[in-house]
Protein backbone atom coordinates (compact mmCIF):
# COMPACT_ATOMS: atom_id res chain seq x y z
CA UNK A 1 0.00 0.00 0.00
CA UNK A 2 1.45 4.02 -0.73
CA UNK A 3 3.64 5.07 1.96
CA UNK A 4 3.58 1.47 3.93
CA UNK A 5 6.18 1.94 6.12
CA UNK A 6 5.82 -1.66 7.58
CA UNK A 7 8.95 -2.35 4.79
CA UNK A 8 11.05 -0.08 6.17
CA UNK A 9 12.04 -2.56 9.09
CA UNK A 10 13.77 -4.82 6.79
CA UNK A 11 14.83 -2.10 4.15
CA UNK A 12 18.51 -2.10 2.77
CA UNK A 13 21.03 0.18 4.45
CA UNK A 14 21.11 3.13 2.28
CA UNK A 15 24.45 4.38 1.60
CA UNK A 16 23.78 7.59 0.78
CA UNK A 17 23.00 8.72 4.56
CA UNK A 18 26.62 7.58 5.43
CA UNK A 19 29.24 9.60 3.07
CA UNK A 20 33.07 8.66 3.01
CA UNK A 21 34.18 11.53 5.23
CA UNK A 22 37.56 12.30 3.46
CA UNK A 23 39.22 15.74 4.29
CA UNK A 24 38.18 17.06 0.99
CA UNK A 25 34.93 16.22 2.30
CA UNK A 26 35.45 17.50 5.74
CA UNK A 27 36.84 21.03 4.64
CA UNK A 28 34.12 21.68 2.24
CA UNK A 29 31.50 20.86 4.61
CA UNK A 30 33.36 23.34 7.15
CA UNK A 31 33.67 26.13 4.78
CA UNK A 32 29.74 26.15 3.88
CA UNK A 33 28.77 25.26 7.71
CA UNK A 34 31.04 29.10 8.21
CA UNK A 35 28.91 30.57 5.06
CA UNK A 36 25.28 29.27 6.31
CA UNK A 37 25.96 30.76 9.80
CA UNK A 38 26.97 34.08 8.38
CA UNK A 39 23.58 34.08 6.32
CA UNK A 40 21.43 33.28 9.34
CA UNK A 41 23.71 35.84 11.75
CA UNK A 42 23.27 38.56 9.41
CA UNK A 43 19.30 38.04 8.24
CA UNK A 44 18.61 37.34 12.12
CA UNK A 45 20.50 40.18 12.82
CA UNK A 46 18.89 42.91 10.30
CA UNK A 47 15.49 40.83 10.89
CA UNK A 48 14.47 40.50 14.37
CA UNK A 49 10.92 38.70 13.52
CA UNK A 50 12.59 35.87 12.24
CA UNK A 51 11.64 31.81 11.89
CA UNK A 52 12.81 29.01 10.40
CA UNK A 53 10.34 26.56 9.11
CA UNK A 54 11.67 22.99 10.56
CA UNK A 55 10.04 19.79 8.78
CA UNK A 56 12.68 17.73 9.99
CA UNK A 57 14.57 16.73 6.76
CA UNK A 58 18.49 16.29 6.63
CA UNK A 59 18.66 19.94 5.21
CA UNK A 60 16.38 21.08 8.47
CA UNK A 61 18.12 18.91 10.63
CA UNK A 62 21.27 20.30 9.86
CA UNK A 63 19.83 24.15 10.70
CA UNK A 64 18.41 22.61 13.47
CA UNK A 65 22.25 22.16 14.67
CA UNK A 66 23.53 25.21 13.79
CA UNK A 67 20.85 27.52 15.28
CA UNK A 68 20.73 25.46 18.50
CA UNK A 69 24.44 25.20 18.80
CA UNK A 70 25.49 29.24 17.90
CA UNK A 71 22.03 30.15 20.18
CA UNK A 72 20.90 32.34 17.31
CA UNK A 73 17.72 34.06 18.07
CA UNK A 74 15.56 32.54 15.14
CA UNK A 75 12.52 30.67 16.56
CA UNK A 76 11.93 27.40 15.12
CA UNK A 77 8.49 26.18 14.49
CA UNK A 78 7.04 22.55 12.93
CA UNK A 79 4.08 21.58 10.93
CA UNK A 80 1.80 18.83 12.16
CA UNK A 81 -0.11 17.61 9.25
CA UNK A 82 -2.04 14.63 11.74
CA UNK A 83 -0.78 12.46 8.90
CA UNK A 84 3.43 12.05 9.61
CA UNK A 85 5.33 9.23 9.47
CA UNK A 86 6.04 7.65 13.04
CA UNK A 87 9.18 8.04 12.01
CA UNK A 88 9.18 11.53 12.23
CA UNK A 89 7.37 12.11 15.47
CA UNK A 90 9.57 9.77 17.12
CA UNK A 91 13.22 12.83 15.60
CA UNK A 92 10.31 15.06 17.14
CA UNK A 93 10.91 13.88 20.36
CA UNK A 94 14.41 12.95 19.71
CA UNK A 95 15.28 17.09 19.26
CA UNK A 96 13.93 18.27 21.98
CA UNK A 97 15.56 15.64 24.55
CA UNK A 98 18.95 16.40 22.65
CA UNK A 99 18.48 20.32 21.90
CA UNK A 100 16.78 20.68 25.82
CA UNK A 101 14.02 22.43 23.89
CA UNK A 102 10.23 22.15 23.46
CA UNK A 103 8.63 22.66 19.83
CA UNK A 104 6.56 25.37 18.49
CA UNK A 105 3.84 23.23 16.59
CA UNK A 106 1.56 24.31 13.67
CA UNK A 107 -1.31 21.82 13.25
CA UNK A 108 -4.25 21.94 10.46
CA UNK A 109 -7.99 23.24 11.61
CA UNK A 110 -9.77 20.66 12.47
CA UNK A 111 -12.95 21.23 10.99
CA UNK A 112 -11.64 21.67 7.51
CA UNK A 113 -10.18 18.20 7.95
CA UNK A 114 -12.95 17.35 8.67
CA UNK A 115 -15.03 18.67 5.88
CA UNK A 116 -12.97 17.58 3.05
CA UNK A 117 -13.09 13.54 4.47
CA UNK A 118 -16.39 13.58 4.79
CA UNK A 119 -16.45 15.51 1.33
CA UNK A 120 -13.86 13.16 -0.76
CA UNK A 121 -12.48 10.52 1.07
CA UNK A 122 -9.99 9.94 3.66
CA UNK A 123 -7.43 9.30 0.57
CA UNK A 124 -8.70 11.55 -1.98
CA UNK A 125 -5.34 13.26 -2.66
CA UNK A 126 -4.77 10.00 -4.86
CA UNK A 127 -7.38 11.02 -7.62
CA UNK A 128 -6.47 14.23 -8.77
CA UNK A 129 -3.90 16.69 -8.66
CA UNK A 130 -6.53 19.30 -7.44
CA UNK A 131 -7.73 17.14 -4.24
CA UNK A 132 -4.18 16.63 -3.48
CA UNK A 133 -3.11 20.09 -3.27
CA UNK A 134 -6.26 20.94 -1.05
CA UNK A 135 -5.52 18.54 1.17
CA UNK A 136 -1.54 20.10 1.28
CA UNK A 137 -3.05 23.50 1.22
CA UNK A 138 -5.26 22.80 4.28
CA UNK A 139 -2.45 20.48 6.22
CA UNK A 140 0.62 22.58 5.39
CA UNK A 141 -0.39 26.01 3.61
CA UNK A 142 -2.75 27.60 6.13
CA UNK A 143 -1.02 26.71 9.25
CA UNK A 144 2.83 27.83 7.52
CA UNK A 145 0.78 31.25 7.39
CA UNK A 146 -0.41 31.30 10.81
CA UNK A 147 2.70 30.80 11.71
CA UNK A 148 4.90 33.59 9.52
CA UNK A 149 1.89 35.51 10.72
CA UNK A 150 3.43 39.45 11.53
CA UNK A 151 6.97 37.67 10.90
CA UNK A 152 9.54 39.56 8.85
CA UNK A 153 11.27 36.96 7.56
CA UNK A 154 12.03 33.17 7.15
CA UNK A 155 14.64 30.12 6.53
CA UNK A 156 14.05 27.19 4.72
CA UNK A 157 16.50 23.95 4.26
CA UNK A 158 15.55 23.89 0.72
CA UNK A 159 18.47 23.16 -1.95
CA UNK A 160 19.11 23.94 -5.61
CA UNK A 161 19.63 20.38 -6.58
CA UNK A 162 16.59 19.16 -4.92
CA UNK A 163 14.42 19.13 -7.59
CA UNK A 164 13.41 20.66 -11.26
CA UNK A 165 11.14 23.20 -9.51
CA UNK A 166 14.04 24.88 -7.01
CA UNK A 167 16.73 25.14 -10.01
CA UNK A 168 18.59 28.68 -9.38
CA UNK A 169 17.29 28.82 -5.63
CA UNK A 170 18.62 32.17 -4.35
CA UNK A 171 20.59 32.28 -0.55
CA UNK A 172 17.53 35.17 -0.01
CA UNK A 173 14.86 36.15 -1.84
CA UNK A 174 11.60 37.96 -1.34
CA UNK A 175 8.09 35.35 -0.62
CA UNK A 176 5.55 37.36 -2.91
CA UNK A 177 3.28 34.75 -1.70
CA UNK A 178 4.06 35.46 2.28
CA UNK A 179 5.36 38.99 1.59
CA UNK A 180 8.23 38.59 3.45
CA UNK A 181 11.70 38.08 3.43
CA UNK A 182 13.14 34.16 2.83
CA UNK A 183 16.23 32.91 3.43
CA UNK A 184 17.72 29.41 2.10
CA UNK A 185 21.46 28.92 3.61
CA UNK A 186 21.47 25.30 2.04
CA UNK A 187 20.93 25.96 -1.36
CA UNK A 188 24.45 25.48 -3.09
CA UNK A 189 25.45 22.07 -0.48
CA UNK A 190 25.23 18.95 -1.77
CA UNK A 191 23.55 15.77 -0.34
CA UNK A 192 26.45 14.31 0.51
CA UNK A 193 27.75 17.61 2.18
CA UNK A 194 24.51 17.11 4.11
CA UNK A 195 25.29 13.66 5.66
CA UNK A 196 28.61 14.30 6.64
CA UNK A 197 27.58 16.70 8.51
CA UNK A 198 25.34 14.99 9.51
CA UNK A 199 27.67 12.36 10.97
CA UNK A 200 30.18 14.68 12.19
CA UNK A 201 28.23 16.64 14.28
CA UNK A 202 26.34 13.54 15.68
CA UNK A 203 23.07 15.48 14.53
CA UNK A 204 19.88 13.25 15.03
CA UNK A 205 17.76 12.30 12.15
CA UNK A 206 14.96 10.46 10.90
CA UNK A 207 15.88 6.95 10.37
CA UNK A 208 13.68 6.62 7.25
CA UNK A 209 16.97 8.17 5.61
CA UNK A 210 18.16 5.27 6.01
CA UNK A 211 15.70 3.44 3.91
CA UNK A 212 16.33 5.17 0.76
CA UNK A 213 13.66 8.03 1.79
CA UNK A 214 15.71 11.04 0.89
CA UNK A 215 12.53 13.46 0.99
CA UNK A 216 9.63 12.77 3.20
CA UNK A 217 6.78 14.32 3.71
CA UNK A 218 3.32 12.94 5.26
CA UNK A 219 3.42 9.00 5.19
CA UNK A 220 0.68 8.30 2.40
CA UNK A 221 2.67 10.83 -0.15
CA UNK A 222 5.94 9.48 0.55
CA UNK A 223 7.60 6.50 -0.86
CA UNK A 224 11.22 4.87 -0.72
CA UNK A 225 13.61 5.54 -4.02
CA UNK A 226 15.55 3.01 -6.33
CA UNK A 227 19.13 3.89 -6.24
CA UNK A 228 20.21 6.66 -8.54
CA UNK A 229 16.41 7.84 -8.53
CA UNK A 230 15.95 11.71 -8.59
CA UNK A 231 15.69 12.21 -4.70
CA UNK A 232 11.86 14.07 -4.60
CA UNK A 233 10.87 11.23 -6.86
CA UNK A 234 8.92 9.71 -3.35
CA UNK A 235 6.55 12.75 -2.98
CA UNK A 236 3.61 12.54 -4.74
CA UNK A 237 5.33 10.02 -7.33
CA UNK A 238 2.13 9.72 -9.46
CA UNK A 239 2.33 13.28 -10.89
CA UNK A 240 4.62 15.48 -13.29
CA UNK A 241 7.41 16.02 -11.74
CA UNK A 242 7.61 19.57 -12.98
CA UNK A 243 4.89 20.66 -10.29
CA UNK A 244 5.99 18.24 -7.73
CA UNK A 245 5.59 21.09 -4.38
CA UNK A 246 2.79 21.31 -1.66
CA UNK A 247 2.09 25.02 -1.80
CA UNK A 248 5.21 26.25 0.50
CA UNK A 249 7.51 27.08 -1.93
CA UNK A 250 5.28 28.13 -4.99
CA UNK A 251 6.18 31.33 -6.24
CA UNK A 252 3.25 33.56 -7.40
CA UNK A 253 3.09 34.23 -10.97
CA UNK A 254 2.46 37.61 -12.75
Amino acid sequence: MFGDVSMIRSAAKNPATSPELTEALKTSVSLKRTQALSVLKEAANKFPAITFANSFGAEDMVLTDIIMRETLAIEIFSLDTGRLPPETYTLMAEVESTYSTKLKVYFPKHEVIEQYVQTNGINAFYENIDLRKACCHMRKVEPLQRALFSKQAWVTGMRAEQATTRVNLPVQEFDDGNKLEKFNPLTNWTEQEIWAYIRLHEVPYNKLHDAFYPSIGCSPCTRAVAMGEDIRAGRWWWEDPTSKECGLHVKKTK
